[in-house]
């Protein structure tokens, strides 16, 4: 759990700036509560791979916390576009602090979505954010960052809702690293057996975090 002075940091930091006309929504932290780890859906019958191999990468990579309200913050704002079966991305933006990334800033650019792909466009927009809040993009996975993460959300799925993940490494990322192909395609599992994602044993859902949405898809 996260301590008083911990939290009390969180929130001065967190709110130090005032918000810019393009930020469409602020959720304000809440009273000091727990922070959950997040387990893969397999946890309560065996351990992550992380957890039970020290020499894995998850072990030396830095923990990373998001809001509570990053969720079902992001399903409100792609409700439009997953009712026309259309997909929706967004950049997930942090500060570092003591080995620890804490995102508090969701930005939804402006992007061409299908109902299988989904690619941002006018991206100097996000880096104006970005450089305006010293934030560090930890969602994309082309930033290669060690702590790079995928939230995938699945809104139609009873039984998984939603997943945290990154690409394997090496196995997945030497996979990324010399596919040729672009547009929406498919890779193949390594060939050793391992996966090309793997589950986030790094990864804490943070309800003392104040979060921001920027939606640029309107912005002119």
């Amino acid at each position: 759990n996260a301590s008083t002075s911990d939290v009390n940091w969180l929130r001065s930091r967190v709110t130090h700036s005032y918000p810019s006309p393009i930020i469409s929504c602020i959720h304000k932290a809440p009273h000091a509560a727990e922070i959950s780890r997040i387990t893969s859906p397999s946890s309560e019958n065996r351990h992550p791979k992380s957890f039970v191999d020290e020499s894995t990468a998850s072990n030396v990579l830095k923990d990373v916390h998001i809001s509570t309200q990053l969720l079902n913050g992001f399903l409100e704002v792609a409700k439009d576009n997953t009712s026309k079966d259309l997909e929706t991305c967004g950049v997930l933006g942090a500060f570092l602090k003591e080995r620890t990334y804490y995102v508090t800033t969701l930005i939804i650019p402006k992007q061409d979505a299908t109902s299988s792909s989904c690619q941002a466009v006018n991206e100097e927009e996000i880096f104006a954010i970005q450089n305006e809040q010293s934030l560090v993009p930890v969602g994309w996975i082309h930033v290669m960052l060690p702590e790079a993460v995928a939230i995938v959300m699945a809104p139609t799925d009873a039984s998984r809702s939603y997943g945290f993940f990154r690409l394997s490494d090496p196995d997945g990322m030497n996979i990324l690293r010399e596919c040729q192909e672009r547009g929406f395609h498919t890779h193949q599992e390594p060939v050793d057996g391992t996966s090309l994602y793997e589950d986030c044993s790094n990864i804490y859902l943070n309800p003392n975090l104040r979060l921001e949405i920027c939606d640029l898809r309107h912005l002119c």
